[in-house]
């Protein structure tokens, strides 16, 4: 199995930590996101704990919470004693309803409207990661009329490419993220940010990708943002208290990827910041890094019935299911790869290939190409693995398909984290 808390029943089932995926399937219905809530504290602790204890004093992870974004979620990053970062209004609101503290959140986002900074300001947002100069003076503007000083990170354009795919990579100098090193901008920004009399700057924020499972491109990124800051002390006067090197740590998808010791990268990259910081003859600053894929992408998985089978003799053999690109649109968006489980008879050989189809009049409807399972019939239940980042999150009702509900796993129990989109809902906001 690609992760531990997966196994197989002695009735051939899948299990996720011992609960039975059919039988899951059976109480709650399918298209079915799972997610397994003692995965996702566990890795939380993990970041934590190994941050507390390799990184400068004071650092800690804050979850990207796009990834996977509803009440339960931010009830368990409160709990967890977690930052979350936001990149919307929605996300700030449903934080803010699941009594999330908000002093703990850091808004982030590439074009932030008035209204949306206004709502920030007005829900206690903590932090905002200004991303350009229009929305720093726009900060400073909605702050002056409230008469507030707003906490600020400025986010950095590093200049360094991971060789992700380009739809996941934001370190570039040419990214649409951020304000550029290079070009002499990020200085220029600060030394206006620091005029600004309601706005604090507390320091620097950069992200290089997704999925990265090279922790150099940690060493890369500490040293390009670690040097900026001792530049702005020495040029400017002005100390950061904060650096956020982002978030990006992969997940296994596939047999293919590696295994990943959380501890043991994280405590590669705090030995990278304190070398480059002794290097650099600096104290170093608090470090936050931002996980989410990491996170909670291997706690999910997603249950689906089988409609039909089709055999083109010669060409390919279809396996339909009653999901598709409306609950996971990320094979169609860039080439995701998924591990496919028969989850009803996850015992058997893995000897019948196939492409795993949607139920969306698409063509581009496809969960994942020629991949092998046990030979499913109609009305088995199949399982695609690590769904718990950027499925939920990124849902639609093409095609006026009701979105899946979201069910969280904890030891013997299971309880509706989001319920099951009806089709009264679909039309709620119709005229």
């Amino acid at each position: 199995m690609l992760y531990n808390h997966l196994s197989v029943g002695e009735n051939g089932h899948l299990c996720v930590s011992g609960q039975d995926t059919i039988a899951l399937a059976a109480q709650y219905g399918t298209p079915l996101y799972v997610m397994d809530e003692q995965v996702i504290r566990q890795r939380v602790r993990t970041y934590k704990t190994a941050m507390e204890r390799y990184f400068p004093a004071g650092s800690r992870p804050e979850f990207a919470s796009k990834a996977f974004s509803c009440r339960r979620i931010y009830e368990i990053m409160a709990e967890e004693g977690m930052a979350v970062d936001a990149v919307s209004p929605g996300e700030l609101y449903t934080a803010k309803v699941a009594g999330f503290p908000m002093e703990r959140v850091f808004f982030h986002g590439n074009n932030k409207s008035d209204e949306d900074i206004a709502a920030a300001m007005d829900w206690g947002t903590g932090y905002f990661v200004l991303d350009s100069m229009d929305e720093a003076a726009a900060v400073e503007q909605h702050a002056a009329e409230r008469g507030i000083t707003q906490k600020v990170l400025l986010r950095i354009t590093p200049g360094i490419d991971p060789h992700t795919h380009r739809k996941i990579n934001t370190g570039t100098v040419d990214s649409k993220f951020g304000v550029a090193l290079e070009t002499g901008q990020a200085m220029e920004a600060v030394k206006t940010l620091l005029t600004y009399p309601h706005v604090e700057l507390h320091g620097f924020h950069c992200h290089v990708g997704s999925q990265l499972f090279e922790v150099s491109l940690f060493r890369d990124a500490a040293s390009v943002m670690l040097k900026f800051a001792r530049d702005v002390r020495d040029t400017l006067g002005f100390t950061a208290d904060i650096v956020n090197l982002g978030g990006g740590l992969g997940v296994r998808y596939v047999e293919s990827d590696p295994i990943i010791d959380y501890d043991a990268r994280l405590q590669e990259i705090g030995g990278y910041i304190r070398e480059i910081s002794d290097e650099l003859q600096m104290q170093p600053p608090r470090i936050m890094l931002e996980p989410g894929r990491s996170l909670v992408a291997d706690a999910g998985l997603t249950l689906y019935t089988v409609g039909s089978v089709k055999e083109v003799t010669d060409y390919r053999n279809y396996v339909s299911v009653n999901g598709g690109m409306t609950d996971n649109p990320r094979y169609t968006l860039y080439g995701a790869e998924y591990t496919v489980i028969n989850a009803s008879h996850a015992d058997a050989p893995c000897d019948y290939e196939a492409t795993l189809a949607g139920r969306c009049c698409e063509s581009g409807d496809i969960l994942q190409r020629d991949v092998m399972m046990a030979k499913p019939t109609r009305g088995d239940i199949v399982a695609v693995l690590t769904t718990g980042a950027y499925n939920y999150s990124m849902a639609s009702n093409y095609n006026r398909v009701p979105r899946p509900a979201v069910v969280m796993v904890n030891g013997d129990d299971s309880y509706v984290a989001v319920r099951r989109e009806t089709y009264e809902d679909i039309c709620a906001l119709d005229q």
